[in-house]
């Protein structure tokens, strides 16, 4: 089994619903995003996907993230956007173009770690 990962990151607001505590108020971070691929088969250059698309496939779905009030934007509504589920719609975003998608992980700091995935059968 073979694995491949990138990183990349934006920036945004959000304020957590139905939280008691500090983060109930808006505020940002600079969330760091890492996408892992999982599969068995390399194609014929030896690879299991060319970083530079999978790069570009999470660009995609980070640019209608990047500098916006996330509580503001559709794919959130009454959602709170925590790590958690900013994970899971990255991951289900990307899942479109990528089957062998195996999980997306959102930190909000370098000791904060949100990890979304679904069960492989």
């Amino acid at each position: 089994m073979f694995e491949v990962k990138v990183k990349n990151s934006f920036a945004a607001a959000h304020h957590l619903l139905n939280y008691n505590g500090e983060c109930e108020n808006q505020h940002g971070h600079n969330w760091i995003v890492e996408v892992t691929l999982r599969g068995e088969n390399l194609d014929k250059s030896g690879i299991l996907m060319d970083f530079k698309v999978l790069k570009k496939e999470l660009r995609t779905v980070l640019d209608k993230l990047d500098h916006k009030d996330l509580n503001e934007l559709p794919q959130f509504k009454d959602l709170s956007p925590s790590s958690e589920t900013i994970a899971r719609y990255i991951y289900n975003e990307l899942k479109q173009n990528l089957p062998q998608l195996c999980s997306v992980a959102v930190s909000e700091t370098e000791n904060s770690t949100a990890l979304y995935y679904e069960e492989w059968e």
